[in-house]
């Protein structure tokens, strides 16, 4: 057995989706069962030299872009308009949480930036991500604004040593 990253017989990359792929299974965690699953099918039948590395390089501002369709959505079909934007600004909680947006937004540009200067973080921000979306039921946005915490928490860390 090849446990190098080599296409013949399981490989290691081959064995690690196995793994998540039976964690989505007894976690009962559909994100997990769906990305290992085609992940896996892309691998085996040989697809993943081309896919891979857009994926990789271009999946993070695909799933932005959907995650924003999906926030828009509302306001495409008139569930929300200008009298509910309105209306939300007089509550505290309307404040606090436009506040809290542009704040994730801005920690996650940091995020990006550490990904793109150190991207070996990107491994212990997936595990991290995966035992999450697994064991706690969280959802799988969490590289990309865990690069962006971890970035900050990094600079405080230089600040104080």
């Amino acid at each position: 057995m090849e446990i190098e990253g080599r296409k013949d017989g399981l490989s290691q990359p081959l064995l690690f989706l196995l793994l998540l792929l039976g964690i989505g299974f007894v976690a009962k965690n559909q994100s997990i069962i769906i990305a290992s699953a085609v992940l896996i099918i892309l691998r085996v039948v040989g697809a993943d030299e081309k896919i891979f590395s857009t994926i990789s390089g271009k999946g993070i501002n695909w799933g932005v872009t959907i995650i924003t369709i999906a926030v828009l959505a509302p306001i495409a079909t008139g569930e929300i308009g200008f009298k509910d934007l309105i209306s939300s600004m007089k509550s505290p909680y309307a404040w606090i949480a436009l506040i809290s947006g542009m704040a994730v937004a801005i920690i996650a540009k940091n995020g990006l930036t550490l990904l793109e200067n150190d991207p070996h973080i990107t491994t212990a921000l997936v595990l991290g991500t995966v035992i999450a979306v697994a064991v706690f039921k969280g959802v799988a946005v969490g590289p990309l604004i865990g690069a962006g915490i971890a970035y900050l928490a990094m600079k405080l860390y230089e600040m104080i040593v």
